[in-house]
């Protein structure tokens, strides 16, 4: 099997653009490039990889987190499947209990208890715990694995305030001015002090993941619409510029 990215992104169900950029951030390669032409192609090994992204997105993992997981020296793909067959099973067991719940809501029964998901998120930590095997995660890890409630939201704080300041950026300014520069800089310095050495690599991958996956995307677009993009901008004129 061979196929144009179009022809495999109609048969996946995934947008052109969306293949593009899991190029882009290493999660899935063309299997060939036409060096003449620039036609990438997929096979059937594409195929494979894409379902095991596909299961991993409807479970709700971030791409980050696959990425994680697909890379591990310790992957193993048929422990993954059984895996992801088990969070599926605990998805679909969850939306049965709600589909009830409705029934009983209908009824004036209480029925706050079926909205309960401790049991998945259980299991999908314990999966990307045995299975974030890179550098990063472990470093992420060993420093937050003291960080007290209060910690953590000092962080959440700092980091909306760091989104908050790019929003009044874009409004004023371009991704390459000073200010917005040194916004990414205070971006990666944060990173770096609270969770992981953010290096320019890893940096870059961010910036490219603000605008790729959605919920990063709504998220820090809260501030003010486009800031995503005005962020993955500026880091991306941070990192060409430092390299």
């Amino acid at each position: 099997m061979k196929m144009l990215i179009k022809e495999f992104a109609e048969f996946t169900g995934v947008s052109v653009r969306t293949l593009h950029y899991y190029d882009e951030i290493g999660l899935l390669k063309p299997a060939q490039v036409d060096r003449f032409t620039g036609y990438r192609y997929y096979d059937e090994n594409s195929l494979l990889r894409m379902q095991e992204i596909l299961f991993y997105r409807e479970i709700d993992f971030s791409l980050k987190s696959i990425g994680e997981i697909l890379s591990s020296p310790n992957y193993d793909k048929n422990k993954v499947l059984k895996e992801q067959k088990q969070l599926l099973t605990l998805k679909k067991e969850r939306l049965e209990r709600l589909i009830l719940a409705i029934d009983g809501a209908m009824k004036g029964e209480n029925i706050m208890n079926a909205f309960d998901n401790s049991e998945f998120e259980k299991y999908k930590s314990e999966v990307k715990e045995k299975w974030g095997e890179t550098e990063a995660y472990r470093q992420y890890e060993e420093n937050t694995k003291n960080y007290s409630e209060e910690k953590w939201n000092d962080l959440s704080e700092g980091m909306e305030h760091i989104m908050a300041e790019f929003s009044l950026c874009m409004k004023k300014g371009r991704p390459d001015s000073d200010e917005a520069q040194n916004l990414v800089k205070m971006l990666q310095n944060h990173i770096t002090e609270n969770y992981y050495l953010c290096t320019n690599e890893i940096l870059s991958g961010l910036g490219q993941m603000y605008i790729g996956d959605e919920r990063f995307k709504s998220n820090i677009d809260k501030h003010s619409s486009g800031t995503a993009e005005f962020i993955s901008k500026a880091i991306e004129v941070y990192c060409t510029i430092i390299n």
